[in-house]
Order: C-alpha cells, then sequence, then structure tokens
C-alpha cells in the first residue's frame, strides 16, 4: 500500500506540473486533467502559457515559474485528486518515467522491449507513452532519451545541460535531484551570478521544499544544496562579507562552470515554458558573452594544442 501511494503521489505530482506548463493538451473527455487544470488556474492568474513580461518578472526575481508552480501545486493537487479516477495510461507513464529514473541512476542502457515490458498490456499505445514519458524525464529531471541503435531501439539517458551528477545508488532518497540543482543554478544566474541563501531558500519554500524537512522526492534539501553540491564543486557557499550576524551565498561552482553553460540553462529554462532565451534581454546578453568566451578559450586551447604538436616533431634533415 505504500508503495501504490507514493506511486499515486508521484503521478498527481507530474500531471500538476504538466497542468500548470500547458506541455499537455487533453481533449475534454480526460475528467482529471481539465479538473487538475481548473483548480491550478483557480489558485494562480498566471496559469497556461505565461506571457514574456510576466515570466521574466519571475524569473529576474530568481524563480523558475514552471518548476517552482509545479511543486507548489502538490499539495492542493494531492487534496482534490480523491475525487476523481486517475488515467490509466497516465500510471503507464509514470510507471515508465520510474524504471526510466532506475536505469538513468544505473547508468544502463533501455530498449524498446524493456519499456514495453513495462506497460505490459497497453503496449498498443506505446508511442504516446514513451512520447509523454520522454517529455517528463526533460522538463522535470532535465534528462535526455537518445536513440542510438535504431535497428535495436537501443537508448541511452543523457543529462540536457551536460551536468554529469548522479545520486549514489542505494542511497536512502533515489529520486535524482538533479533538476534541483539546475533550479539553484537557475536561481544564482538570475539573481545576477550570486544569490543569498535567504533567496535561495525563499524559492525552494514556494517548492515546498524546507530546511530539515524530508521532500517525499527530493528527501532533505539542506544538507544536498550546502554539503554535497559544495562538496562536488557544483556550488560554491561562503560567508557574506563583514556580516554580522553571519549570512551565506552561493555562487556557481567550478565543475557547475566547466559542465554547463548560461546559456544551456536559460533554454532549458525557457523551454518549459515553450518561451525564448531573448525574452530575457540581459540574461541573453550574459549568455552571448559567456558562450563567445567559451568560445576564445576552446579556440586558444586548439591554437596551442596544435602549435605543442607541431614542436614535438622531430626536425628533417
Amino acid at each position: 500500500k505504500e508503495a501504490e501511494a507514493e506511486g499515486t503521489s508521484f503521478n498527481l505530482w507530474f500531471q500538476s506540473f504538466f497542468a500548470k506548463a500547458g506541455t499537455e493538451r487533453r481533449g475534454s473527455q480526460d475528467l482529471e486533467a481539465t479538473q487538475v487544470s481548473k483548480a491550478v488556474e483557480e489558485t494562480s492568474p498566471s496559469s497556461g502559457p505565461l506571457m514574456p513580461g510576466h515570466m521574466e518578472e519571475a524569473l529576474a526575481a530568481g524563480i523558475p515559474s514552471a518548476p517552482q508552480s509545479a511543486y507548489s501545486s502538490y499539495p492542493l493537487i494531492r487534496y482534490n485528486s480523491s475525487n476523481f479516477p486517475i488515467d490509466p495510461l497516465d500510471e503507464k507513464v509514470t510507471m515508465l518515467v520510474q524504471f526510466l529514473l532506475h536505469k538513468y541512476q544505473m547508468k544502463e542502457p533501455i530498449t524498446r522491449a524493456d519499456m514495453i515490458d513495462v506497460i505490459q498490456e497497453y503496449n498498443n499505445e506505446f508511442p504516446e507513452i514513451l512520447k509523454k514519458a520522454s517529455e517528463r524525464m526533460e522538463l522535470v529531471f532535465g534528462v535526455d532519451m537518445n536513440e542510438v541503435d535504431p535497428t535495436n531501439h537501443s537508448y541511452v539517458l543523457v543529462n540536457k545541460l551536460g551536468l554529469t551528477y548522479v545520486e549514489r545508488i542505494g542511497s536512502e532518497d533515489n529520486m535524482p535531484k538533479t533538476s534541483l540543482l539546475i533550479i539553484v543554478l537557475g536561481v544564482i544566474f538570475m539573481k545576477g551570478n550570486c544569490a543569498t541563501e535567504e533567496e535561495i531558500w525563499e524559492v525552494l519554500n514556494m517548492m515546498d521544499l524546507y530546511s530539515g524537512r524530508k521532500h517525499f522526492i527530493f528527501g532533505e534539501p539542506r544538507k544536498f544544496i550546502t554539503q554535497d553540491l559544495v562538496q562536488e564543486e557544483y556550488l560554491e557557499y561562503r560567508q557574506v562579507a563583514n556580516s554580522d550576524p553571519p549570512r551565506y551565498e552561493f555562487l556557481w561552482g567550478p565543475r557547475a562552470q566547466a559542465e554547463t553553460s548560461k546559456m544551456k540553462l536559460l533554454e532549458f529554462l525557457t523551454k518549459i515554458h515553450k518561451s525564448n532565451p531573448r525574452c530575457f534581454p540581459s540574461q541573453y546578453e550574459e549568455a552571448l558573452q559567456d558562450e563567445a568566451e567559451r568560445a576564445r578559450v576552446r579556440s586558444s586551447s586548439a591554437h596551442s594544442g596544435a602549435r605543442s604538436r607541431g614542436s614535438s616533431q622531430p626536425s628533417q634533415h
């Protein structure tokens, strides 16, 4: 029963995410999706596709709009959901996502046959289920599914932003926390590349994530962001200069700088709302400058490597 309840909660959380982000469009016959969308709309005047100005305001405040609304909507959806049956197709989508998450953590490839085994009697609906599962893996967890062998229908799962962090298998919490890392990196970027601890927690609290309180997907977040991600060099966590009593702030760590970029992050956040990075002029300009600097460094390194290889060749007499 506990596992069944956890699966139901996971399913409802996904549905609340897509009802708010507007990425699933169903017919009026799907009562649950309609009710979920209506419930979210009644609690948030900004539901549905966001206008660029509204979205820019939210992100400029350090709040990646869709992820924040997805998590904060969850308690409402869980409360209302008991009146409506769960779509069996959505249950299969959720089962497939959970299977894919496990494979992602194990760094194992997936085949079409593996996935059909998961959805069983719904194999005729496999293309639709796979499409939705892939979309949820991308938008919720920042994970892309890439086909590597069209003949055998073999796939690999890779982090969309190039982040290589994967939780240890067998840890207490077995849900990937990469999306939480992406959100924290996004807040830091939107806050001018440095966000105070208060600003980070303001956003996380809106996502129903609190220091010292275990979240049903992400576990206890404080240790993860102030210790685990710092030790992994994804984040820098330092005391604000001259603060008394001491206050702390977050910056991107060297591993985040090396593995992803501001442009990749901005493209991911704006894709959630089917928007465009250009809707955020200042962040977009900064991301372009960052891309140019990265290209310059790569070019310089390539030229240095070529000169080094040339000088190491034996001279011809």
